[in-house]
């Protein structure tokens, strides 16, 4: 199991104390075990490096990345962000009582010379779960869409409605198989 603060995790408003890398559904190999050696920090730090993250939008954006099938704990990845912002690899501003984490040149620097272990987690992480990681990845895709042009600014209410027609048909399609 991967410690980040051995012997501190009690100091940490946002721990669980169940010591877990996250919640871990289905039956595929993801959970604790993916984030082996500190694998994390290098997906954390290369989400922050592609746009300013709070610590939420980071364990929505892994779930998002995984279809759905792993969704890390605060637990995991609080401690790890301030783990980061000791190591000068990310800078913190605040929004009300929200910390906004931005990568620093030393980030992006590290990031930089771990190319290859970066590439390689990231490439696990899209990986479909076993026992139906496919559905669960389409759904998730699906969802994305609806969303994604529902609220996009130039939604209208003619596309809204072709939206609610596809879906529509997409369940009464399904709900039609033998």
């Amino acid at each position: 199991m991967f410690h980040l603060f051995k012997g501190h995790r009690h100091f940490h408003p946002h721990m669980h104390g169940h010591g877990s890398f996250g919640h871990h559904r289905g039956g595929g190999g993801r959970g604790p075990k993916m984030f082996d050696s500190g694998a994390m920090r290098y997906v954390v730090l290369q989400l922050i490096s592609e746009k300013p993250r709070h610590g939420y939008e980071i364990i929505k954006e892994l779930e998002n990345r995984t279809g759905g099938s792993y969704t890390p704990s605060p637990g995991a990845i609080y401690p790890l962000m301030a783990m980061l912002y000791d190591m000068g690899h990310v800078s913190i501003s605040h929004e009300g009582a929200k910390k906004l984490h931005t990568i620093t040149p030393e980030g992006q620097a590290f990031l930089d010379d771990n190319r290859q272990m970066v590439n390689a987690v990231l490439a696990r992480l899209s990986e479909p779960a076993e026992g139906g990681g496919d559905l669960r990845t389409l759904m998730h895709a699906l969802k994305e869409a609806v969303i994604g042009r529902a609220r996009d600014g130039s939604a209208t209410e003619t596309r809204l409605d072709a939206i609610r027609a596809i879906l529509r048909k997409a369940a009464a399609d399904i709900n039609a198989l033998d």
